[in-house]
């Protein structure tokens, strides 16, 4: 808008005050009798389309000034738009942890932890063996070495990794040795996997902790190791219970009367 408010401060008289020759335009017969001896008639005819072409091309210009500043300062606004969004998430992003957990089948972990509020991601999949991305046919056969896990991402600003932990607690028998229920392997047994010296070091104050108080009749058998690489797991195992709670069986005998239990359902 500038450019244009300079154009008409630079030519006002374009619009408010024509040249002399267009207030009184030659008559055409004069035009074209005086053509035939002079080239005057010729000349201000000539005069009148330049001066029309050269208005035109002025406006045309401005025009096209004052939307390449408007086009710029949407770009420009834009871009600030991006630029404070991504800040934002990069701020939410630096709340955020892992936890790395097996308590059986990961179907069952995987249905409590996404009801728990400040969760913000489960995943289910296989950690701790020594097959590279291995199949759930391959784990079924207990010799990878893998267990069922769920990776949990958290916001801490909402909940602790201790919190976590505790309802990993509750959510499975940790003082059985590879199984849970009717699922046996070593695929089911009961461990966690910290991701850094301070989560190994809440988790074996919280395993303590849990034997200290009774809560159960033996000591936790739960492993506490080192992270390794996270192999997710198929398609079909991702919010198994969410999407197949009404459709199998295990999921109604199994899952429902734990989620009951936690108070989840």
């Amino acid at each position: 808008m500038v450019i244009v408010k300079e154009f008409w401060t630079i030519f006002p008289d374009l619009l408010i005050q024509p040249p002399s020759f267009l207030e009184n335009p030659p008559d055409s017969r004069r035009v074209k009798r005086i053509a035939k001896i002079s080239d005057k008639g010729h000349d201000s005819d000539v005069m009148i389309r330049h001066y029309y072409s050269l208005l035109i091309l002025l406006i045309a210009f401005a025009g096209f000034s004052a939307m390449s500043v408007t086009a710029q300062d949407t770009v420009d606004s834009d871009a600030a738009d991006v630029t404070d969004t991504g800040k934002e998430e990069m701020s939410d992003s630096k709340n955020l942890e892992v936890a790395t957990i097996g308590g059986g089948c990961f179907w069952c972990t995987e249905a409590v932890l996404e009801r728990v509020d400040g969760v913000v991601d489960v995943v289910s999949g296989y950690m701790g063996g020594h097959v590279e991305n291995p199949t759930y046919e391959q784990i079924c056969t207990k010799t990878t070495g893998h267990a069922e896990v769920i990776q949990v991402t958290f916001d801490r600003t909402e909940i602790s990794f201790e919190e976590i932990l505790d309802i990993f607690w509750q959510a499975h028998d940790p003082t059985t040795i590879n199984q849970q229920g009717a699922d046996r392997g070593p695929q089911y047994r009961s461990v966690i996997f910290f991701h850094s010296p301070e989560q190994k070091n809440l988790a074996e104050e919280s395993k303590k902790a849990l034997d200290a108080s009774g809560a159960y009749p033996s000591p936790a058998v739960t492993q506490v190791s080192e992270a390794s690489t996270f192999w997710e797991a198929e398609g079909y195992h991702q919010d198994y219970y969410r999407l197949n709670k009404d459709k199998n069986p295990y999921c109604r005998v199994v899952i429902t009367p734990k989620m009951k239990k936690l108070g989840f359902e």
